[in-house]
């Protein structure tokens, strides 16, 4: 029996194509909140580990990445951009609105048409995405 197994060699819970489309995405996909440093806040204390965990995941089939502009704020994002720009063939990121991050930390909501709007811009600013 084998034991020395990779995550190249198992199925990450296999596939999902989402109603009405052709888009596939691994049920295993990989969140970018933890890539931003404490409280996620800031940069992380290793940027280049945080490039590398993602650069693997992709590697090892994870085939969609789940973030928000709001965490660090915009340090995830980035992370992301510089680990995957160019972003592969199949890759699908998905983000998440209707959150700033001002200042002092604090998670305050953003859910007007103008804060919307303003989140996919910066998204798109930050991701090298193109809405």
């Amino acid at each position: 029996m084998k034991t020395n197994i990779t995550l190249n060699e198992v199925s990450l819970g296999g596939q999902f194509t989402f109603p009405d489309t052709s888009l596939t995405v691994q049920r295993m996909g990989y969140g970018a909140m933890q890539l931003a440093g404490p409280g996620v806040w800031g940069p992380p204390k290793d940027p280049e580990s945080a490039v590398a965990v993602l650069r693997e995941a992709v590697a090892a089939g994870v085939n969609h990445i789940d973030t928000a502009d709001f965490y660090g704020p915009h340090i995830t994002n980035q992370i992301i951009r510089k680990a995957l720009y160019p972003y592969p063939a199949g890759l699908v990121i998905v983000t998440k609105l209707g959150a700033v991050r001002p200042p002092d930390g604090s998670w305050q909501p953003a859910g007007s048409p103008k804060d919307l709007t303003a989140g996919v811009q910066t998204t798109a600013a930050t991701s090298a995405w193109t809405p």
